[in-house]
């Protein structure tokens, strides 16, 4: 009998059952495939073991929120339990589809919360990053706020304290996005929010007041540094409505 299997990243090899090097060799492929299956979890994206004593945070967002992840939750360290989903929460459609299982069956007491950077891409056929005018957004500013008004209404059921932060700078040359659709999309989540008397992190405006750098100034993403100063600001605001809950 043969035996044949793909070790990863080499050949495929033909050996011969029965002898000690094929089941040694046998036993290192299988190992080595299990391994690329098994990736270490994201710090962001691991389990939070709760202090029964401090207040339940929840981080909804997208990749912004998962740079500032680290250093919120270091920031609030000893005041609060930070949790947020393990992955990005993109756009208001996934928002819609995951909402319920992102909430689990704890309970809340903040809930600081974003989508928009996802929902003004656009995107190809396939789902890909397409470059303006080519391809779609993948919501509407109609779609956007629809979605985004059905979002909050399930957010309030959870009676936590609820926090929007809007959607950060797009700037010129940023792929698949057109940095004035910015404004529209914020505008339209504006008027959601208000609707519904939420407390707003106008983390924007922080942005534009310290001059804080992006990665690049063709990228939406903020370095380390950057993303500790959002975070701190941000837990200002956090600590001062978990007070006065």
């Amino acid at each position: 009998m043969r035996i044949f299997f793909q070790a990863v990243g080499c050949q495929r090899f033909v050996l011969r059952a029965g002898s000690g090097v094929c089941r040694f060799a046998l036993a290192a492929a299988l190992f080595a495939t299990a391994a690329v299956g098994q990736r270490t979890p994201r710090a962001e994206f691991a389990p939070v073991v709760d202090d029964p004593a401090l207040p339940r945070v929840l981080i909804i967002g997208d990749s912004i929120s998962i740079g500032y992840t680290l250093p919120l939750r270091a920031a609030l360290d000893g005041v609060a339990n930070v949790h947020r989903p393990p992955e990005n929460c993109a756009h208001t459609w996934k928002g819609l589809e995951s909402i319920d299982r992102w909430l689990g069956e704890g309970k809340w007491d903040l809930i600081h919360f974003n989508w928009g950077l996802h929902d003004l891409k656009h995107v190809d056929e396939e789902g890909k990053l397409a470059l303006p005018p080519k391809g779609k957004q993948v919501s509407t500013v109609g779609e956007y706020a629809a979605n985004l008004e059905k979002l909050v209404q399930r957010l309030n059921q959870t009676g936590a304290t609820l926090i929007w932060r809007p959607t950060t700078p797009v700037p010129e040359g940023a792929q698949g996005r057109v940095p004035a659709d910015l404004a529209k999309y914020n505008a339209a989540a504006r008027e959601v929010i208000e609707r519904h008397g939420i407390e707003v992190d106008d983390m924007n405006s922080f942005i534009r007041n310290r001059n804080i750098p992006q990665v690049r100034p063709d990228n939406v993403h903020f370095s380390k540094d950057s993303s500790a100063l959002l975070a701190a600001n941000s837990a200002k605001l956090i600590r001062r409505k978990l007070k006065s809950n």
